[in-house]
């Protein structure tokens, strides 16, 4: 029980903090969501607790990984700002040319969740979209606005896969 007014508060903090300024309605509102996403996300809270994940990989209690997690969000969003520049220019400039292609990329990464990190962040970045993942063979498909010169078969990773590369390994790996 205690773990479901823990998540429920978590998620009640999200909605607080997501719509500004809090109103008696959107309060209201907020806690009835809340309630909602609490009941559908308490099963897997627990199952997240049954296999110690948070254990498995040590993350609350290594300051380094904490550390390189912080790093990445500013990576993130720094690779998010540039390529919606990009894509926007791509979108209003009729002379700059679109050259869409699904590249294979290899990835050094093993975890399921460091690999999940990698395709979703790739996916979030405009003009970037993952499009499968074979863990076995450590192989990312990726769909690119912009195929350049020199990447996709001589094994040249894109410049947004290595750079989030790195840092997930220090994180999950």
């Amino acid at each position: 029980m205690i773990k479901k007014v823990i998540l429920f508060i978590f998620w009640l903090a999200v909605w607080c903090g997501l719509s500004r300024p809090v109103n008696k309605e959107g309060l209201i509102l907020g806690v009835a969501v809340s309630i909602f996403i609490t009941y559908m996300t308490v099963d897997l809270a627990a199952q997240l607790d049954e296999k110690k994940a948070v254990k498995k990989y040590g993350f609350f209690g290594n300051i380094k990984r904490i550390l390189w997690l912080l790093l990445y969000i500013v990576v993130f969003l720094w690779e998010c700002i540039k390529a919606n520049i990009d894509v926007a220019l791509r979108v209003l400039h009729p002379d700059l040319p679109i050259r869409p292609g699904t590249l294979k990329v290899r990835v050094g990464l093993k975890s399921d969740i460091g690999l999940t990190f990698l395709a979703n962040s790739i996916t979030l970045t405009p003009g970037t979209t993952s499009v499968d993942v074979d863990k076995e063979k450590g192989i990312l498909y990726v769909h690119w606005l912009y195929v350049r010169d020199g990447y996709g078969g001589n094994g040249m990773k894109l410049p947004v896969v290595a750079k989030f590369e790195n840092i997930l390994k220090r994180i999950f790996e």
